[in-house]
């Protein structure tokens, strides 16, 4: 893991634990990381080392980052290439991989409340990559979405419009046989 992702990764957790319920913004950080240490960094220069322009920190900056995050400083580096802190299959390693990928997303759709959610609950699960797999195949069930849209907007979700998996396989446009769902507005997709 690159230093950048490790320090995206350290916010979105912070941001958690925080009770924000979403990543703190770096420029939160900012002001945390000056009231709690006394240090000041600036949000550009966080920007720079996210985006990997800055590949490496000073150790001064790594000392601060790692007492606000409460880490090792050594946790603060890029890792090897094939480098794993503990014994992991590779498995294991690109469900950590798909978990970052789906807070990233969670980050990237924060608007949108719902989907947000549903992206962090699948990270935080013990095997997203299963959670994924069982999304598969609910969608490719002939039927199953729509029912279970069916039965949980009777348990008082709000009713939106979405289309029938099984029509849109069939190449009908996504506007017809649409039923009820969880979001609020109507979403269709494309034809496979």
């Amino acid at each position: 893991m690159k230093l950048g992702e490790k320090l995206k990764y350290l916010r979105e957790a912070e941001g958690e634990l925080r009770g924000l319920g979403r990543a703190i913004s770096q420029q939160e950080m900012v002001r945390a990381l000056k009231a709690e240490t006394g240090a000041a960094l600036s949000q550009s220069y966080l920007s720079q080392i996210e985006s990997g322009a800055r590949p490496h920190l000073t150790n001064t900056t790594r000392q601060v980052l790692a007492k606000f995050f409460k880490v090792h400083p050594g946790y603060l580096v890029d890792d090897p290439e094939g480098y794993h802190a503990e014994l992991m299959s590779d498995a294991r390693a690109l469900e950590d991989k798909l978990d970052l990928w789906l807070v990233s997303g969670a980050e990237r759709f924060r608007r949108d409340a719902e989907l947000k959610q549903a992206l962090l609950a699948v990270a935080r699960h013990g095997d997203s990559r299963r959670c994924l797999l069982l999304l598969n195949a609910v969608i490719e069930t002939p039927g199953l979405v729509d029912r279970l849209f069916e039965v949980l907007g009777s348990a008082g979700t709000k009713a939106t419009a979405v289309p029938s998996a099984a029509r849109v396989r069939q190449g009908e446009p996504a506007s017809v046989g649409m039923t009820a769902g969880k979001t609020g507005m109507a979403r269709g997709r494309k034809a496979r």
